[in-house]
């Protein structure tokens, strides 16, 4: 079976958005490939007449700090963020995240901003990135600029962005400073790289006594039909101080708040919600321990 039958590399975007509408509607935008290339493949999707290679597009592919924030092409791999000390130190989560994704293989060539496109709501990176309250630069209908990280989904599978004409450019996300810390953790099936039963990611900025959680942002997913924020969670973190007991309003927020479905390919119910109580008593202890420390090393990242 021809799975294609032109494959570009274009250097710019420009050149990028040339090519993909001269197809008009016949291309695709491919990074790692990871996903497209298996739902091709497997009849998910027709094939197209050709594939647009991003990772060759500097501004797609660079990792570059800007004062107090991050900016992520979204051809950076995953293996690059996991080996990227200034993330680890500043934006914990997204490593932790990022190394879990597949295998070594698959980190290799997958990308982050493949990660987001992809739009479904398990995605490691994304959940990572809707904690850090990332920013996506995006060409739409030929219109460039800066959206919110969550605007890019619609809903499972299913993103704003139209890949075979929009382009997802890069991300902003803002570093940790004093008093701020992050963490991730996923719950899965012991086959390596089988799918997440759920991912959890947290942000937190502590008062200045380090005694109280002064503001926080968490994801969990897959938990809606789209990457979101655990905001009665959040509330019955914000403000409380850092004990068991703030721990246990955050289990019973969750318990009240989110109610994931029987998934065939993950878990039931039941047990998805009892894993949403274990992540939270991981993941809050931790990051605000990263917050009041000052100090981060990632955990879990390359294992198999």
């Amino acid at each position: 079976m021809t799975l294609w039958t032109h494959y570009h590399t274009p250097s710019s975007l420009a050149e990028a958005q040339a090519l993909l509408q001269s197809y008009a509607g016949r291309a695709r935008v491919i990074a790692g490939g990871t996903d497209l290339l298996l739902d091709i493949r497997h009849g998910h999707l027709p094939p197209p007449e050709a594939l647009i290679d991003i990772t060759k597009i500097p501004e797609m592919c660079s990792l570059v700090q800007d004062g107090d924030e991050l900016v992520i092409g979204a051809g950076v791999t995953h293996t690059r963020i996991v080996t990227d000390a200034l993330i680890a130190a500043r934006a914990t989560c997204l490593v932790e995240s990022c190394g879990v994704v597949g295998g070594p293989q698959v980190r290799n060539v997958g990308t982050l901003g493949g990660n987001v496109a992809h739009a479904l709501p398990a995605g490691d990176g994304t959940t990572s990135l809707v904690a850090l309250d990332a920013w996506a630069d995006v060409i739409v209908q030929g219109e460039r600029r800066w959206l919110p990280i969550r605007e890019l989904f619609v809903g499972p599978g299913q993103s704003l962005l139209d890949p075979t004409s929009d382009l997802l450019v890069r991300f902003r996300i803002p570093l940790a400073q004093e008093h701020e810390g992050s963490a991730f953790k996923r719950i899965m099936r012991p086959q390596g790289v089988a799918l997440p039963i759920l991912g959890c990611a947290a942000w937190v900025r502590l008062d200045p006594s380090g005694e109280r959680y002064e503001d926080i942002r968490i994801c969990i997913g897959p938990v809606d039909r789209v990457p979101a924020r655990a905001e009665q969670v959040e509330a019955a973190v914000r403000g409380q101080p850092i004990d068991p007991a703030t721990v246990d309003a955050a289990v019973a927020a969750g318990r009240t708040s989110l109610s994931p479905r029987t998934s065939k390919y993950r878990a039931t119910a039941g047990y998805r919600q009892e894993m949403i109580d274990v992540l939270l008593r991981r993941v809050l202890p931790l990051a605000a321990e990263r917050a009041r420390s000052g100090q981060a090393v990632p955990e879990g990242v390359g294992m198999e």
